[in-house]
């Protein structure tokens, strides 16, 4: 039987109304680089270490964030090595922080931040 093929990675797909105003936030304020594509610009990918999220302009969406719809649930989460570290970055850069640094009861030590576009973003610690 041969090897399976490895995955190697995952982007989740945020949709974006001020496409500039979001890759600037996203390098800004939370230190990704970005790679953008489009005339006029309309597609990032925006990457920070071996993580990815893809933005993409959607003036005119009425998307809700996940948080608006399934009670409480992230659009992307990020496993970290030193998210205290993170979340002091991240103040210091003015990013939105939706919920401050706290143990959570499935043993992650985690924080949330919100985008322009009010989707929530999570940044955890596996604590074992």
């Amino acid at each position: 039987m041969p090897d399976k093929a490895k995955m190697l990675g995952t982007a989740c797909v945020l949709l974006v109304r001020d496409f500039k105003k979001s890759v600037d936030y996203w390098e800004n304020c939370l230190g990704f680089t970005a790679h953008i594509w489009g005339e006029p610009p309309n597609f990032a990918i925006m990457e920070r270490d071996n993580i990815r999220i893809m933005l993409s302009h959607a003036p005119d969406h009425t998307n809700k964030p996940n948080w608006e719809v399934g009670g409480g649930i992230w659009n992307s989460y990020f496993w970290v090595d030193d998210v205290q570290s993170i979340y002091q970055e991240f103040i210091a850069n003015g990013a939105k922080i939706d919920y401050t640094l706290h143990e959570k009861p499935y043993g992650v030590l985690e924080f949330g931040i919100q985008d322009l576009d009010g989707h929530d973003i999570a940044f955890g610690q596996d604590l074992n």
